[in-house]
Formats: structure tokens, sequence, C-alpha cells
């Protein structure tokens, strides 16, 4: 504390930038609310230690009036108990103010902790659909920037909301105590700061978002030519390139000026004003203290009265932004949670699962009205290889999300033995079937862990031999830590066959009765496709597999072929059965086989 005014550290500003606020302010504050109420201790302690923090801090310029009034009267006796009062009244709101940042950390980190909670854990149940329609960065947004605003507001905003609330109120209430005619003409000057800084925060936020879109074009102007340069050489487009750079850049430059400017004079103007109210004070209650109205010590505790009293309103208008913000951040996380879970129906499981799988007259769209599998008709006999070709987009893959129960099918039923899958035990469905993907999916640990993804409680001698038969064992052997080594960003110093490998080494280890392969090769060379489909042939041994491919050449041995067009089984039959009838699989192989003679 400095001259009976508290000094705090100075919060971002949020006048310049645009402010984001709900939708629905009452539905996400109630919702909030059950979180702080979660915390009641915490937050009592909290509105505690703010109000006596608040009380100290109105209660310390009445006494540094009455220490000078003392002196005038040469009370030295009144002037050293005063005095005594005075250092204790600092202390105490030192104590106050501290307790207060640490209750407000303490509180704020309860509330995201559990709404963080809340959330990964929505995430974990969360339907597929949802998480298809909604992108990665959005979802990753609301567990990062929208908790992290939430905390900011609630550790610092919060103590400052109420504190600013109960300064205003008291500060006019002492104000008016002392001499009314003297407040009146002191709130002149800060309806002209409300006045002044609404004029500027609506100057500054313009200014400060026109220079957050010149920034945003002089990067995206950068990183394009950065990325592109290539093309930007071969085509001799240097100089344009230049040209285009330099007027964005003189762009930024010039709103960038601009916004310094707006927002470096916001500062000079306040205190301009505020000097201005302690002339004014000085004056007029110079005048009142002739008159015999007030003291000289009331004139001294009404400066810093007047000071204290535009100051939480400046603060106010400052934490308006963060609070909306917070609030939309919030409104984001709760609409998140508020998410309904993924359908566990179904409780059934088979004591000895052979694999048979059947679709009967099914029918599916990822959107009403646009049909993707119409009337579709599928028999898979236990143990069969049977392979799904067709032209992007005619639902090959959309097979396998019904049948994993990804998506809901619209009519019809998929059986597997006999029995609906909607009325299987969802998670025994998914444990004993095994999805090997194009694009493949390691984590950020060890190759051990890795493998065992599957199934975490397999001795150690089992995923190696899961290695062994996926092929992978001896790469992992020529690693430093073999088993150990820790893959770092998902694998990314391994090559994409590796990860493939290690990909199918899973899948062997996860024993599962259905195998689901899609596009498992596609996107490797032709030896390490040969590695893999080694490894492929073992781990589809006694077990009903289905394949997606587009390389007609790796399901050349499968039971059956299913050819599909726009939702319908066009043509089935083995490799030489469809050749001869020359239709839509002849077409595909012919075109293929063309292409890799050429």
């Amino acid at each position: 504390m400095r001259n009976g005014l508290r000094v705090q550290l100075r919060r971002p500003s949020t006048m310049g930038q645009a402010i984001e606020k709900p939708k629905n302010t009452r539905g996400t504050l109630n919702k909030l609310l059950r979180h702080f109420v979660q915390s009641k201790g915490l937050l009592l302690g909290l509105m505690a230690a703010v109000f006596l923090e608040t009380l100290t801090s109105l209660i310390s310029p009445s006494l540094q009036g009455q220490v000078i009034d003392s002196i005038k009267d040469r009370s030295w006796q009144w002037f050293q108990i005063l005095l005594i009062c005075l250092l204790i009244s600092f202390s105490l709101n030192v104590l106050f103010t501290l307790s207060q940042g640490i209750l407000a950390a303490r509180l704020s980190q309860n509330i995201v902790g559990r709404m963080r909670c809340d959330l990964f854990e929505k995430l974990n149940h969360l339907p597929i659909p949802y998480l298809d329609r909604h992108s990665n960065g959005d979802l990753m947004s609301r567990m990062t920037n929208d908790i992290e605003n939430i905390s900011s507001t609630i550790s610092q905003s919060l103590g400052s909301l109420i504190s600013g609330g109960l300064t205003v109120l008291g500060t006019i209430a002492i104000m008016f105590w002392y001499c009314w005619q003297l407040t009146l003409i002191t709130l002149i000057t800060v309806i002209l700061t409300a006045i002044i800084t609404q004029w500027m925060s609506k100057k500054m936020r313009s200014a400060y978002r026109n220079r957050a879109d010149a920034l945003g074009a002089l990067n995206g102007h950068a990183e394009e030519m950065i990325t592109n340069y290539r093309s930007v050489a071969a085509y001799n487009c240097q100089e344009r390139t230049r040209e285009e750079f330099n007027t964005l850049s003189d762009q930024l430059t010039k709103e960038g000026i601009r916004a310094e400017i707006l927002g470096g004079s916001m500062g000079p103007i306040m205190n301009g004003i505020s000097n201005l109210g302690f002339v004014i004070v000085a004056a007029f209650g110079g005048y009142f203290a002739l008159k015999g109205l007030i003291t000289i010590g009331v004139i001294s505790a009404f400066i810093i009265y007047a000071k204290q009293f535009s100051r939480p309103l400046n603060e106010l208008a400052q934490l308006y932004g963060s609070v909306q913000t917070a609030m939309a951040g919030a409104e984001r996380v709760f609409a998140l949670i508020d998410q309904p879970d993924e359908d566990k129906n179904g409780t059934e499981i088979l004591e000895s699962m052979k694999g048979e799988i059947s679709f009967r007259h099914v029918n599916f769209s990822y959107e009403s009205g646009k049909p993707v599998l119409s009337d579709f008709n599928l028999e898979v006999k236990a143990g069969q290889k049977i392979a799904l070709v067709g032209a992007t987009g005619s639902g090959k893959t959309t097979i396998v999300n019904l049948l994993m129960r990804f998506y809901p099918i619209d009519s019809g039923g998929i059986y597997i033995d006999g029995k609906n899958i909607m009325n299987l035990n969802r998670d025994w469905l998914r444990h004993n079937t095994a999805i090997v993907l194009q694009d493949t999916v390691l984590f950020s640990d060890t190759i051990a862990a890795n493998i065992k993804y599957a199934n975490p409680n397999a001795r150690d001698e089992e995923m190696e031999q899961a290695a062994v038969m996926s092929n992978c064992a001896p790469f992992i052997r020529r690693l430093k830590r073999g088993y150990q080594t820790v893959l770092k960003q998902a694998g990314a110093s391994l090559s994409h066959g590796q990860r493939q490998l290690l990909n199918i080494a899973r899948a062997i280890l996860a024993n599962p009765k259905i195998l689901i392969l899609d596009e498992a090769t596609s996107s490797v060379d032709s030896r390490t496709e040969q590695s893999i489909q080694d490894a492929l042939v073992k781990l589809m041994k006694n077990r009903t597999s289905l394949i997606i491919a587009h390389r007609l050449s790796t399901i050349q041995d499968a039971d059956i072929i299913v050819v599909m067009d726009q939702g319908h089984i066009v043509e089935t039959g083995n490799h030489s059965e469809l050749l001869k009838k020359q239709g839509a699989y002849y077409t595909l192989y012919m075109a293929q086989f063309a292409g890799e003679q050429t």
C-alpha cells in the first residue's frame, strides 16, 4: 500500500480485444454456480478475505486524515495511537490481500480441475458421430483455452469484482458522511472518467481488431510463401511476393501505430482526469475548510477516496471483457459435458463366439435424405476372409462403422452368431474385434506399452511373441532400448511400414474373433507391403476377416470379394469367378493392372 492506496499488479486489459459473449448467460452461470457450491468453504473464505481487505482499505484513508488533524491540533498522544492503528490497518490489508490471492487460486484450480476431469471423462464416452462432426482443434480448444479462461477469470477477476463493488459502495457512503457537497462535486470527475473510458474502449477495440487482422494477413502470406517457396522460385515470382509482403507489412505498421497510440494514451488521459479531480477536491475542500465544514485531514482523506472510488470503476470496465470471454468458454465446455453419452444398450455376452456376421436389410445415412447403404444384405461365415472393394464413397468403411456400433443403423439389423449386435454388450463386442487402419495409431509411450494397448494384462512373453508374428521383432531388437524404446510424436522416428507392423502386433495380442483391415497396406511400398501381408496372413488365420482394399492384388486370395457401388452390392465371388464375369470387378482390376503396366 502506498499513500493509502492499494498497489496491484496490472492485469492484461481486454479493452482492445473483441469480446466474446455467451449465448445463454443465465444457464451457463447456474451451471458454474453448482461447481462453486462444491467448493463453498473456499468460496466463503474468499468472500470473507475480500470483505476484510476492502474494509481495511476503506478505514485507512480516514485514519490518515485523522493523523493529519492530530498533527494540526498538536495532540501527540492521539497522534501515536492513530499511527499505530494505521500501521495495523496497512498490515491487515496486506494479510487479507495475500489471503485473497491464495484462496482465489485454490478455488480456481479446484473448480477447473473438476471441470477438466468431467470434460475428459465425457470425451471418453462421446459417440463417434459427434467426434466426426467436430474438429480435433475445437475439442482441444475447449480443454485448454476455454478452461484456462475460466481459471484466469476466477483467480484474478472474481475477487476484484466483489471487492470493486464493495469499494464503490463503501467509499461513496463514507464520502457522503464526511461532506455531501464535496462528494457531489467529486462525482463530476468520476462521470467524466466513465464517459471517456467507454469512448476510448470502443476506439481501442476497433484499432486492436484491425491490427490483429493485419497481423493475421501478414503471417498467412509469410507462411504461404515459405511453405511454397519452391513454386515461388520456379515461377520467378520473388519480386511480386516481396511487393505483396511490403504492402501487408505497411498496413500492419499503420494499424499498429494507431493501436499503440490509442492504447498508450489511455493512461495519460486517465491520469489527467485524476489530477483534475485532485485540483477540484483541493480547491473546493480548501474553501469548505475555511468555512469550517471540514478539516484539513478530511481533505486528505477525500483525495484518497476520490482515487479509490474511480479505480474499481476502471477495473470493472476492464474485467467485463474477460468475464464475458470466460462465460462463453464455460458455455462451450458445458455444451460438451452435457452431450449424451454413446449408446451402451445391450448386455448379452456370447460364451463361445464363432464370428458369423450377417447384415440384413440394413439402411443407413450419415445425413437425413442421403442414404449411404440401402437394403444392404451380406452373410459372412465364421473364419471367412471377405474383401470389400469399390470406388470411394461406395459404403465400404461404413460397413465397419456399423459393425463396431460406432453409428446406429436407420433400419434393419446386424447379427453376430445370430445375435443382434444392439443386444450384445458393447465393450465385449469391441474387445472381440480388432481393427488395423491405413492411418497408424501409436502413442507417445514405450513400444511394449503400444503393443499391449489392446491387452494391458498380457505377459511380456506374449507381447514378444506377437511382435515376432507381426514381423516387427527384428527392427525392435535393433533399437538401443528394444521394447522399452519410448516413441516420440506417435512414432515419427519410425517408417510408416514399421508403425503398421506395430499395429498388427497389437491386433495379434488382442486375439480377436473378428478382424477388420481398412486399407492396411495402401500407403507403403511394395517390399514393405509384402512384409505386412505376411504378418496379416498370420493374423487372419482362424479369424473372420473383413478386408477393405483398393490394391486388388492384396485380396486375390480372399474367400469372397464383394464389389460395392453407391451402397449396393453389385457383384460377389472369388477373384477368378469375378474376372470371368468381366463385370465391375473386372473393370476395376484391368484399370489398376493397366496403371501398373504404365
